[in-house]
């Protein structure tokens, strides 16, 4: 369990660097220990508060086929640039595109550390 929310934590952190490299929109200050922190503010957030909202939007996930969960995770995003000022993200847009980058390395961290033995 332990492992897994370090791999997590891992993954997140690349992510955000990445968004952070690729958009203008989101700011780091360029310090390696920003996103660090942001990653695992970002963790805790996925883990305490997305199930709540989930099960909230329960409705409108289902109504639109799972894509309003871009929009949760893109709150999730935007909630840690609130809670942690130095992370910041520039615009609830950016955050969504963020979010799809932050997803797209977390799925290939994923697939490379979490093989199933044969």
């Amino acid at each position: 369990m332990l492992g897994q929310f370090l791999l997590r934590w891992l993954a997140n952190g690349l992510g955000l660097w990445l968004a952070a490299r690729l958009l203008s929109g989101v700011n780091y200050n360029g310090q390696i220990v920003v996103i660090i922190i942001a990653a695992l503010v970002f963790s805790i957030v996925n883990a305490l508060i997305r199930p709540v909202l989930v099960v909230l939007s329960l409705p409108a996930i289902i109504l639109s086929l799972g894509l309003f969960m871009l929009i949760i995770n893109g709150l999730m995003l935007y909630l840690v640039s609130v809670i942690y000022p130095s992370f910041q993200v520039g615009s609830f847009s950016t955050a969504i595109v963020a979010v799809i980058i932050v997803w797209l390395v977390n799925y290939a961290i994923s697939a490379i550390f979490e093989r199933q033995p044969a």
